[in-house]
């Protein structure tokens, strides 16, 4: 697996749109900027979020996608998708995002991030897709992307590089807590990360409940 990958583009708020959910107003429409951005512990200068319920926060500062998984999404779509089409501060190339180790430090010159839960798609991303089915499909598909928690704030820029400098033992991925196939590994996670958040706590218990329901309904038929 890689250990170094580059910023192909650095993206916050262009401007909000109106959206039918409850908030009304999203922050999704995120574009590339020309100069470097300082990073802090809630995210990136320029950026923000509408819904703070459901998104933001230290451990949703910063949200990474990579390039090879934008690309393999619009051969699908048959459309480009620029950078911060899917609402990402940091567009990546040459890093299993999706895959990358829940733990993992980031290092993009004097800034340090920490891999810390996956993207779980959203009424708002699929209106802003304009797809049909959009959220099963990025379901199915399981390319998150990443949340990144910000442990040393700096400055990043287009063409930086990444660097990925520690990766916990326990192996548990991005993917791997988004689909929740197997239940020993997200239980692993839980005593071998102090540090994950209650989202990714009130995750594993949605698919500890998803497993126990389908091994109930397997002994009844």
């Amino acid at each position: 697996m890689s250990r170094t990958g580059r910023i192909s583009a650095v993206c916050v708020v262009h401007a909000e749109i109106e959206v039918n959910t409850r908030v009304g107003r999203t922050a999704i429409d995120k574009r590339p900027v020309p100069h470097r951005v300082p990073v802090r512990a809630l995210g990136l200068d320029g950026d923000h979020v509408c819904d703070t319920k459901h998104h933001g926060g230290v451990h949703q500062a910063v949200y990474a996608y990579a390039e090879e998984d934008a690309q393999t999404w619009s051969a699908e779509l048959g459309r480009e998708l620029p950078a911060g089409w899917f609402g990402e501060n940091l567009r990546v190339h040459g890093l299993p995002v999706s895959d990358a180790v829940i733990g993992a430090h980031w290092a993009i010159g004097e800034t340090l991030l920490e891999v810390s839960a996956p993207r779980v798609p959203c009424a708002t991303f699929q209106q802003w897709s304009g797809e049909q089915q959009w959220v099963k499909r990025f379901t199915l598909q399981a390319n998150t992307g990443a949340y990144l928690r910000v442990l040393t704030e700096g400055t990043i820029g287009a063409g930086d590089e990444v660097r990925v400098v520690h990766v916990p033992e326990h192996g548990i991925t991005v993917r791997d807590i988004f689909t929740g196939a197997d239940l020993t590994k997200l239980d692993t996670l839980l005593t071998a990360e102090p540090t994950i958040s209650d989202d990714i706590r009130m995750q594993v218990e949605r698919h500890r409940r998803r497993h126990t329901n389908a091994a109930e309904a397997g002994v009844r038929a």
